[in-house]
């Protein structure tokens, strides 16, 4: 179990806590703030685990499984309740959810073929975008309003972009599948 391990691990235990301080006031009034440090932190550590399990080469297959289910979790748990907060449209929260499971159904055709599917530009462009996106709506500042909703077009933009890029640059994937 090595750091990067701990992180996705931590990332996954902390899920649950964002979840509850989105969805039940309990601290009258600083409850988004701190589901927002959760979401951050939690999102941080995503960046975090990849880095260090490259760098000092602790690529376990532990971690190839786990942290894109931890990060798929946390994405999905937030968006699930923005959508409950009447924050975000359930159409694009499906949208954005089907993107990842149609991509983590490809990886693993994928990776029954002998193939591994590397994260692409766009998809990382739309990490970044979604992330965002989510920090906006927790926040939920009313001047932001209009910088929200453009985040908000131009992640569900990108998560169809990087999804039509994935299926297109590995086309020969389902060939084989």
């Amino acid at each position: 179990m090595n750091l990067p391990n701990k992180l996705t691990i931590l990332r996954m235990i902390m899920i649950p806590f964002f979840v509850v301080f989105m969805l039940f006031p309990i601290t009258g009034g600083t409850d988004k703030w701190i589901a927002l440090a959760l979401f951050v932190i939690a999102s941080l550590t995503d960046m975090l685990d990849g880095h260090i399990a490259r760098k000092y080469n602790l690529v376990t297959n532990f971690g190839k499984f786990m942290d894109p289910l931890a990060d798929k979790l946390l994405v999905c748990s937030a968006l699930i309740c923005l959508v409950d907060l009447k924050r975000i449209p359930s159409w694009i929260v499906i949208i954005i959810i089907a993107r990842e499971f149609i991509i983590s159904g490809f990886r693993l055709i994928a990776s029954d073929n002998g193939v591994v599917i590397a994260a692409s530009y766009w998809g990382k462009f739309k990490t970044t975008f979604q992330m965002l996106m989510i920090c906006l709506m927790i926040a939920d500042l009313g001047p932001l309003e209009l910088l929200t909703e453009i985040v908000m077009w131009v992640a569900l933009v990108l998560t169809v972009v990087s999804l039509a890029d994935y299926l297109m640059k590995n086309k020969g994937v389902m060939k084989e599948g």
